[in-house]
């Protein structure tokens, strides 16, 4: 689904994209047209207005340099040799002189500019096909009209020149739009991160909870089938206090499973209020030194003498570290010891948990922030945990913008640090 997506969204954004870039080379090679016949015009007309400064019937030969080249069939070049014809007519616009191709006798060309392709013309006594500049205009002496000159220029080139730009364009614009194209598919995975982030999400709350949920249904279903065939009370009653406490223990996964789906990622700015650590971790030891939980160890603290306050939940860092202060005291023999201690390093308020307990493994160590990850699995089935108490924990340090760190030794304990920006 996400990969069609994802192409989907390649393929919208190479359309549009090779849209604007093809319109663009358009625009670029027809302008690129226009200001070479400009250039070439502008050329065209000064050799011709160069050529028509004397054109005077008696002395056009002269200009031309055609002296001694007969009127018809010349190969003689005229003055600029890029010229490939030029032609003189009177002012009835009939032939009077001309170098090149033979002409039509009577001029029957607009006045202008034009480009043309004659059938063939002679170029240096040859014939070629070819595209030409031709120029018309009339030739004036003291106002009054003398003749007409036209003049005509190769093309060659411009063409090529227009010939390099199109191979050009037709080598670039396709590089370009597979470039696009890779660029549109890496953008589209940019732009599927978050929605795919989020449905694997989901996906993982759902396969979570459902997995999670299955063995306590089917407790509260035989509980609940050998009640109801059960004449014995006080096995009825023994039946109804274990759907109880299944009940109590499905509502505590569920809980736990919506505060990793609710709280994933960081926090809005808008839910974050001023948060002092110092009152909320007093409260907690407080609580905790009255909890049946923390009757056989020793809990000690050891707090700042100033308040430490970071933007927060309130609500949320409690339960972060509630989860860390109720693993150290599950896993620590009587007789053992928990601190709990607060204090700041640099810009950053770090909550620490020590405790004299069993430890973790140290190949547990990188996965024991994953969900219903169980170090010793039996344990943690018969003391009612599901494994997602440090889960809870790193979302919840994470959404606040900081991080967990952990050490641990066999036998000799486990120090979690929470470290927040003050």
């Amino acid at each position: 689904m996400f990969s069609r997506s994802r192409s989907n969204l390649a393929l919208w954004f190479t359309l549009t994209m090779g849209s604007i870039l093809v319109g663009f080379a358009s625009v670029l090679y027809y302008q690129e047209v226009l200001d070479s016949l400009r250039n070439l015009d502008q050329l065209l007309d000064k050799k011709s207005r160069v050529m028509a400064v004397n054109a005077k019937y008696d002395t056009l030969k002269q200009q031309l340099d055609l002296e001694n080249v007969p009127l018809l069939g010349s190969n003689v070049s005229p003055v600029d040799s890029e010229l490939v014809y030029a032609r003189w007519y009177d002012t009835q616009k009939q032939m009077v002189q001309f170098f090149g191709a033979t002409p039509p006798l009577g001029l029957t060309t607009t006045l202008g500019f034009h480009t043309i392709k004659p059938e063939y013309h002679q170029v240096r006594g040859t014939f070629r096909d070819a595209w030409l500049r031709e120029l018309t205009l009339p030739i004036y002496q003291d106002d009054l009209l003398i003749g007409y000159l036209q003049v005509a220029t190769p093309l060659t080139y411009t063409q090529n020149d227009l010939a390099h730009l199109r191979l050009v364009l037709l080598l670039t614009v396709p590089a370009t739009l597979l470039i696009i194209g890779l660029a549109g598919w890496w953008l589209g995975g940019l732009a599927m991160q978050p929605i795919r982030e989020s449905y694997d999400q989901l996906q993982r709350f759902t396969a979570d909870a459902s997995h999670e949920l299955r063995s306590p249904l089917s407790a509260i279903n035989s509980n609940a089938q050998y009640g109801l065939i059960s004449n014995n009370p006080s096995v009825q009653r023994q039946r109804f206090e274990n759907i109880v406490d299944v009940a109590k223990s499905m509502s505590t996964l569920i809980n736990n499973l919506l505060l990793l789906a609710r709280h994933a990622g960081r926090l809005t700015a808008e839910s974050l209020q001023p948060v002092d650590l110092k009152s909320e971790l007093l409260k907690i030891a407080d609580q905790y030194t009255k909890l049946e939980i923390a009757q056989h160890i020793n809990l000690t603290y050891k707090l700042p003498n100033n308040s430490l306050i970071v933007l927060g939940d309130a609500d949320l860092l409690h339960q972060a570290v509630v989860n860390l202060l109720t693993n150290a005291c599950k896993y620590t023999k009587a007789g053992g010891q928990v601190q709990l201690n607060l204090f700041a390093q640099s810009s950053w308020a770090v909550i620490e948990v020590i405790d004299t307990g069993m430890g973790i493994p140290e190949a547990d160590l990188p996965h024991i922030f994953e969900r219903f990850y169980r170090v010793d699995k039996k344990r943690a089935r018969s003391s009612g945990g599901y494994g997602l108490g440090l889960s809870i924990v790193q979302q919840i340090v994470s959404a606040h913008g900081g991080y967990i760190r952990v050490k641990s030794v066999i036998d000799k304990g486990s120090t979690f640090k929470i470290i927040l920006p003050l």
